[in-house]
């Protein structure tokens, strides 16, 4: 019987992109941002990144981003918009611009969440571009409610628990593949509390 063997060379783990609290990101790699402020939280990671960021969303989608939240997050300039003309070509513009590693981060606002099989092309997709580009691309994708895509690395949400004294966010990591869910009280997120839609 014939040994195989393997040559490997050594396993550098790549850095978690650390976002607010206790949330921190692993690049090369899809997660999902759902609840009612995930466009605000999806801009806290973009202006953790270096670059440009690629934003894809519905072309028929009413809500869009608040110019002036974009500016005080300090991404103006930055931001690459994409408005897809059908479903099926949102994620399609996603895989591809995580293929391609011309982009630290590409974000993709989806009506619903996404089966299992377009999340894995997902993950191959920021694999290639982490091998073209020598930098891993980070991918977002945007859910309404409780999210719920399946084979996502992590999946988070951010809700606003505003009082009339002061302003809070309850951010929630739902699920993640090296941590259990847990809950966070923010008072404040850094920069894109003012790019609510």
């Amino acid at each position: 019987m014939e040994h195989l063997r393997l040559h490997r060379a050594p396993h550098r783990p790549v850095p978690l992109l650390p976002v607010i609290g206790e949330m921190a990101l692993m690049p090369g790699r899809a997660h999902e941002i759902c609840g009612p402020a995930r466009r605000s939280l999806a801009l806290e990671v973009a202006a953790r990144t270096e670059g440009p960021v690629i934003w894809i969303r519905p072309e028929w989608q009413a809500e869009q981003l608040n110019p002036e939240g974009i500016g005080v997050a300090g991404l103006p300039g930055r931001l690459i918009f994409v408005q897809a003309k059908r479903a099926e070509d949102l994620l399609w513009c996603l895989e591809e611009s995580l293929r391609s590693g011309a982009v630290a981060l590409a974000v993709a606002e989806l009506p619903g969440p996404p089966p299992l099989t377009p999340v894995r092309r997902l993950h191959l997709a920021a694999e290639a571009g982490a091998e073209a580009r020598g930098r891993a691309p980070l991918g977002l994708i945007l859910t309404p409610g409780a999210g719920g895509a399946g084979g996502v690395e992590s999946r988070w949400s951010l809700t606003p628990t505003h009082t009339a004294d002061r302003l809070g966010w309850r951010l929630e990591r739902l699920r993640a593949r090296t941590a259990p869910p847990a809950r966070w009280q923010l008072d404040h997120l850094p920069t894109a509390a003012a790019a609510l839609m």
